[in-house]
């Protein structure tokens, strides 16, 4: 189990899944007319979705890069190049998470059913677009993206503007910090073919692009706070997230990646479960319950 859990990287979970509970309590709140069981149980349905999507997309990855893997010094430990976990294996896990994605979301509603295989290709395709463009950053920021609306359509069962917007802030902030992670691989992706936005532009056009996506971003929390008619806790959950993309800007320069890992892993998961929290404390305040 350990070995798997590393394999699809599960503390990266930290992401995309406080999102998800943003989306699910926009939900509740908006719907309430679920019982607290009714709830807890979809709760665990959105809960086993993201595990389930998220670990196909990461195993099928890791599957697909496999022979780049081997061939990048950064990369070579990982499972399946290090012999670790077999190639055949790992399709397999991928196969299964894949299967019990699309159950889970049959005893959720419909809707997300037959959603369920498109959210699946988008998660999936990912892995080859680092092949043919280097907008592969936005396709991943897309996948992540499907957090907070799919967790919203478990609830509600239609779309709605305010989860929407969630969906574009986890976009553009997703698809910038994969590219400050990108710039990692700068020279590989070149020397091997892959597209990548810094193997595009280089470094320091990278990291401008970076930034833009994070402005959105940030520009987004602020809109979605405005129209929403969120309070204080709010506001407190805005500038924490918008202070990490600020620090995690800060510290990675284009001749000195040393601290990227800091900045992808510690700074984005802070504004990711601190964002979330606040934004779920003040869903309660606001309807007093």
């Amino acid at each position: 189990m350990k070995k798997y859990l590393s394999l699809i990287k599960f503390s990266h979970t930290i992401f995309a899944m406080p999102f998800a509970f943003i989306g699910f309590f926009i939900g509740i709140f908006e719907l309430q007319e679920l019982s607290i069981d009714q709830s807890l149980l979809k709760l665990l349905l959105v809960i086993l979705c993201m595990v389930f999507a998220r670990s196909a997309a990461m195993s099928f990855n890791r599957f697909l890069d496999q022979d780049y893997d081997a061939k990048n010094p950064r990369t070579a430990i990982r499972e399946i190049p290090a012999g670790i976990i077999q190639s055949k294996h790992a399709l397999l896990f991928t196969i299964f998470s894949s299967v019990a994605f699309i159950t889970t979301t049959y005893f959720i509603n419909l809707l997300c059913f037959y959603l369920s295989f498109v959210a699946l290709f988008v998660v999936l395709f990912y892995s080859y677009t680092k092949r043919f463009t280097a907008l592969c950053h936005l396709v991943l920021g897309v996948g992540l993206s499907l957090a907070p609306i799919g967790a919203y359509l478990a609830i509600v069962g239609k779309f709605d503007f305010l989860p929407l917007l969630f969906s574009f802030i986890v976009l553009f902030w997703v698809s910038g910090f994969d590219i400050i992670y990108a710039l990692q691989d700068e020279e590989f992706d070149k020397n091997n073919k892959l597209h990548s936005i810094p193997a595009l532009f280089g470094k320091k056009k990278a990291l401008l692009i970076s930034r833009l996506f994070h402005l959105l971003a940030a520009t987004l929390v602020i809109y979605a706070g405005f129209i929403a008619g969120f309070g204080l806790w709010y506001n407190i959950g805005l500038i924490v997230f918008c202070g990490m993309l600020v620090y995690q800007q800060s510290i990675v320069k284009p001749n000195d990646l040393s601290r990227v890992n800091l900045a992808f892993m510690t700074a984005n998961g802070i504004a990711s479960v601190v964002f979330s929290i606040f934004v779920i404390i003040d869903l309660f305040l606001k309807h007093k319950i």
